[in-house]
């Protein structure tokens, strides 16, 4: 059986992160070849400061070496580049004459440094910091002259800056903004950073505007436009990036700044699709790897016909080691509306932490010098959490550590030399590793740019407490995430302390109160604490069981909306009268985390079904149920259960998904994190079971 011809156009992080994907998801589907421009196999980007400052070789930085691509059977065809595409005879050709035929074309043609245009910027000695060669090119410089300067003082100047500084050059980098990395920090945060940089060599110009490049055919300096003056024998310029997308538009596909793609990251032309830097998403387009590789990995499951959710954007966020120094930031960090949920400073250990909100959910953070927080913020930002969830809870884990456990065991921990967290793990365990620099040794995970170290920490302590607890089996199966224990009263994950309260008769046994409750479960305290008590009264409650402590409640909260405005294009139903019904089916119902329920007339409703936890959407055949929506961030589509003829039968479906969700759910898990763990697959074809549907619905109604 032949293969399909599988194309890809650059040989750069996403592209290739992508294939790799492929070749561990169905590695006999295509035939696959790889067009790049550079005379090299795949490496690093993200690593030519640390070669610059001469951390590393250029060895180290390579991804995958020559041996890679042969021994899975990739045609590399390096130092060519691509300028032309036939979408109707789909094939390819190369500015060197050469063609190319697919089947399927991948475009990952990356970017370019932004190149503003001051005048004298095509000057001799003026260049960018983007591949191997800008990189010898400075080294080269740096034998010759002394002075440099970096116009754009964001991480990737400061990053040449300090590999200047390495080559024993002079370095001024010139900003425009008030202070550096205005982007990602605060101006304190980046005043600590500007300290620290200039206690290493590193001096600074900030709110600069260059106007103009000085000398004849060769730099000596820069003019800027309030009339002052630097000299200047080098000039690198990291002002930004631009995406490569003269290709695509020269050949007829859509693009705006970036190509346009959609959740599955194709473009508007079939069988050609796009990702990384060259891709722009729901008007996005992102610089920074965890994006990128997240795009790499929902193309790869397309392409081998696998389902997979659609790529709904992210949340950017870097956590990074600028010149030795730990710094994190995620999400909006300014902006209308935002306001400082807590702000630390330390100036003694030289750390800050700032963390940000916006109507009361956490929206943004900043972590200077001390960045083990960072992961555990970062899942608060992405899942736009209550700012009531940063304040310590009694008896609560580690909150990086759990972090490390709720992290899927095959995601990658270290994008630089994508080591997962599996193999961390792994090798922690098997070969009796102690420290973050043993780990870093052995997987090289930490060992490039450094920011994931405090990931890297903190799965050190999550294995080395597992083992404590007698946990083996998180490398064994590392499909799944580790459980995570409760809270720090108990060993014991929700799935098997579920298990054991669901058989406990507290009646038979006498076990009504809650401490023998807890002395036969070998609890840690004799009363619990906050974290677990509300848990275990929760569990005991859907499995039958009753307890004598009553001043503890679960999630009781059922909000249901509905609307009275009918679009011209519904359909003749009472939609106020079935929410109606179901809110007064459902009052007292005892939930795992509030839920919330709309019920819609019609397509063009003021009540969106899709992303509610429950929706019902009025349709010409009668209801369609939908579950596991989410209208805020992460915005979630639900999916659709089943269509319902009647309103009783609606009622019926919708009240199965209800209990159904009780029953299985952990405390404190949404409805839309309960339908991804369980998949929403096994749920609906649970549901669609007539008898089984009727009888969770009829349960509901008893338990209430």
């Amino acid at each position: 059986m032949s293969r399909s011809k599988l194309v890809i156009i650059g040989n750069g992080m996403a592209g290739v992160k992508c294939v790799e994907e492929i070749i561990a998801l169905e590695p006999d589907t295509y035939e696959i070849v790889i067009y790049g421009n550079e005379p090299r196999p795949n490496y690093n980007r993200i690593m030519l400061s640390k070669v610059l400052q001469g951390e590393h070789s250029l060895q180290d930085i390579i991804i995958n070496d020559w041996t890679w691509y042969a021994e899975h059977h990739i045609r590399l065809c390096t130092g060519e580049t691509v300028h032309r595409i036939d979408t109707r005879g789909k094939y390819i050709e190369t500015e060197s004459g050469l063609k190319e035929t697919y089947d399927v074309l991948i475009l990952a043609t990356g970017s370019s440094p932004f190149i503003p245009p001051i005048p004298g910027i095509d000057k001799e000695r003026v260049m960018s910091f983007r591949t191997i060669d800008d990189c010898t090119r400075m080294s080269d410089y740096s034998k010759t002259y002394r002075k440099a300067a970096v116009i754009g003082g964001g991480l990737l100047g400061l990053e040449a800056a300090r590999g200047l500084l390495h080559l024993g050059m002079e370095a001024v980098v010139v900003h425009n903004a008030p202070y550096i990395m205005n982007r990602q920090l605060d101006q304190k945060a980046a005043s600590m950073l500007q300290q620290e940089l200039e206690g290493q060599g590193m001096s600074f110009l900030l709110a600069k505007n260059t106007q103009k490049i000085t000398g004849r055919s060769q730099v000596q300096g820069l003019q800027f436009t309030d009339g002052s003056k630097l000299e200047a024998q080098v000039v690198i310029v990291a002002v930004g990036i631009r995406p490569n997308v003269d290709l695509a538009r020269r050949s007829g596909i859509a693009t705006n700044r970036a190509i346009l793609v959609d959740d599955y990251m194709r473009t508007s032309v079939p069988d050609i699709y796009a990702v990384g830097e060259c891709a722009e998403h729901r008007g996005i387009s992102y610089g920074l790897v965890a994006p990128l590789y997240e795009q790499g990995k929902v193309l790869a499951r397309t392409l081998c016909g696998q389902e997979t959710p659609e790529y709904k954007g992210s949340i950017p966020y870097s956590q990074l080691k600028v010149s030795g120094v730990d710094v994190f930031s995620a999400g909006e960090i300014s902006g209308e509306g935002m306001q400082t949920a807590i702000q630390h400073l330390d100036g003694i250990q030289g750390t800050y932490k700032k963390v940000l909100m916006q109507a009361g959910k956490v929206r943004g953070a900043i972590l200077f010098g001390d960045t083990t927080e960072g992961t555990a913020l970062l899942g608060l930002v992405q899942r736009g959490e209550d700012v009531a969830e940063l304040a310590p809870r009694e008896g609560a884990p580690d909150p990086a550590e759990m972090a490390a456990a709720a992290l899927p065991a095959q995601e990658t921990v270290c994008a630089c030399n994508n080591v997962t967290k599996a193999a961390i793990m792994k090798a922690i365990q098997e070969q009796g590793l102690e420290t973050a620099d043993q780990v870093k040794e052995q997987t090289k995970a930490s060992g490039s740019c450094g920011g994931c170290r405090p990931m890297v920490a903190a799965l050190l302590k999550h294995t080395h407490n597992l083992k404590n607890n007698g946990g083996t089996g998180v490398v064994a199966t590392p499909d799944k995430p580790a459980p995570m224990p409760v809270c720090s009263c108990t060993a014991l994950g929700h799935a098997e302390l579920k298990e054991i309260l669901a058989d406990i008769d507290v009646l038979e046994t006498g076990l009504q109160d809650l401490s023998l409750i807890l002395q036969k479960l070998g609890w840690g305290s004799e009363l619990g604490c906050s974290v677990c008590r509300p848990v275990i009264h929760y569990y005991l409650q859907v499995s039958g069981g009753t307890m004598v402590v009553r001043e503890i409640e679960a999630h009781s909260e059922v909000q249901v909306r509905w609307d009275d405005q009918i679009p011209l294009s519904s359909y003749a139903i009472d939609a106020k009268g079935l929410a109606a019904q179901l809110r007064e089916s459902w009052i007292g119902a005892v939930m795992p985390s509030p839920v919330n329920m709309g019920v819609a007339p019609g397509p063009g409703s003021l009540v969106s079904a899709l992303v509610q936890d429950i929706g019902l959407l009025a349709s010409p055949a009668g209801w369609e149920i939908y579950a596991g929506g989410h209208a805020e961030h992460p915005v979630k589509q639900g999916g659709l259960l089943g269509v319902a003829e009647t309103e009783v039968q609606a009622a019926t479906l919708a009240s199965a998904c209800l209990q159904w969700y009780r029953q299985t759910a952990w405390y404190d898990e949404p409805l839309w994190a309960w339908t991804e763990r369980l998949g929403f697959m096994s749920i609906r074809e649970t549901l669609l079971d007539d008898q089984l549907q009727k009888e969770l619905a009829a349960t509901l109604q008893a338990d209430i």
